[in-house]
């Protein structure tokens, strides 16, 4: 039965977004000029106490900077209610960032019942002003079947609209349309171009991205210390994907010496986000001792931790430990129902281990062709092990004919 210990995978991130802390700047003491710097500088509660009169006094600017400040617990408590009332007074005058925002708190259901309707008319009428948030939201909207039927060519207008005002996100996410040929033809050259517009801009999903297209070779030549450069750009942003993978290039050894330590630091910090597949990572170092003692019972908490997430790799080595028995009494139906659920995502590892069941007769009638079935599943994804065992599994048909 086969364990997968790491996956190198690509993230194209698409990310619906908040508008910010955007003031206009005005010379005056006393006007938003004044909020501004202190807000700029960092001094949060000062710029509260300067904000709060003025938008009592219907500065739209104001008042969607407080609903702002409210909703992302900027200097004060976070407070849904006073985020969505002082939102709406701005919105009302027309002000583009708040209409934004309380799409966001429709979407998310921040303050108001979650309601998709709801979250497109507002982004709408900020898109419609030329707001870059709301027209990549809108992107993703029609991207994802938000309150709208499911259109890429729609969701590549609106990224366009937002990328062409030098927008990041949806310069990234028109690259992650090209890579996936999702709305236009598949395009390695195109993916790059608008992946690197995004990356040199400092967008932490893009830089990530790029690092994988250099792990890959998908358009450019295939270079680890390229994508490890990128990696550790988008993981010094606190990016749990690049972080994940930087700790399989160490635990691998590409474009680094090999290092069970340094990948072990960087899956902690992926870990601390809650990202699932750097939880079914750390899973496998306790599973085989790889710098740390080794550990079944802590192996076992950390793929469920992922596997609770829907994470193929960790429900596929759950299972591997009920077959195996490894820090648990063995247990053939348990491991089949693991792998079950990962073969249900298309992994093709359970798919090789259900296989084996079938070939085995483990917690399954044994049944050759069935056997056949999931190995050509696999294989026919690359997996290398899986045509192995093609290749034996006809050889010992060979032999009994």
């Amino acid at each position: 039965m086969y364990a997968r210990h790491y996956r190198r995978g690509m993230v194209m991130v698409v990310l619906v977004g908040m508008a910010g802390l955007g003031l206009a700047t005005c010379s005056r003491p006393g006007d938003i000029g004044t909020c501004k710097v202190a807000l700029d500088k960092q001094r949060y509660e000062e710029g509260f106490k300067c904000l709060e009169p003025l938008a009592r006094k219907g500065n739209a600017v104001a008042q969607s900077t407080l609903g702002f400040m409210y909703m992302k617990a900027i200097g004060v408590p976070r407070d849904d209610r006073k985020a969505l009332a002082w939102s709406r007074k701005a919105a009302v005058q027309g002000d583009a960032s708040a209409q934004t925002n309380i799409g966001v708190m429709y979407l998310n259901g921040w303050g108001v019942p979650r309601d998709d309707h709801q979250v497109l008319a507002w982004t709408l009428k900020a898109a419609a002003q030329g707001n870059v948030v709301a027209q990549t939201n809108l992107g993703v909207m029609y991207e994802k079947g938000l309150g709208v039927p499911q259109d890429d060519q729609q969701a590549l207008v609106w990224y366009r609209r937002a990328a062409a005002q030098g927008y990041a996100v949806a310069q990234a996410n028109i690259g992650a349309l090209y890579m996936n040929g999702l709305g236009v033809p598949q395009d390695d050259q195109q993916a790059l171009a608008w992946t690197h517009k995004a990356a040199a801009q400092g967008y932490a999903s893009a830089q990530h991205n790029l690092g994988v297209m250099y792990m890959k070779g998908w358009g450019v030549p295939q270079d680890d210390q390229q994508a490890l450069v990128w990696y550790r750009r988008a993981a010094t942003q606190g990016n749990a994907s690049a972080q994940n993978n930087l700790g399989a290039m160490y635990m691998n050894g590409l474009g680094v010496p090999q290092d069970n330590q340094q990948a072990l630091a960087w899956y902690s910090k992926a870990v601390a986000q809650g990202y699932a597949l750097a939880q079914a990572n750390l899973g496998a170092m306790y599973m085989k001792g790889w710098g740390v003692p080794q550990d079944y019972q802590e192996a076992l908490a950390w793929y469920r931790e992922a596997a609770d997430q829907g994470n193929a790799v960790a429900q596929n080595n759950i299972g591997v430990m009920y077959l195996n028995g490894w820090g648990m009494p063995r247990d053939y139906q348990q491991a089949l129902t693991w792998c079950l659920k990962a073969v249900a995502q298309d992994d093709a590892v359970a798919q090789t281990n259900l296989g084996a069941m079938y070939m085995k007769g483990w917690g399954v009638p044994r049944d050759a062709q069935q056997a056949s079935h999931w190995f050509h599943k696999a294989a026919r994804q690359g997996y290398a092990d899986a045509q192995q065992a093609l290749e034996k599994l006809g050889s010992r048909k060979h032999l009994v004919q």
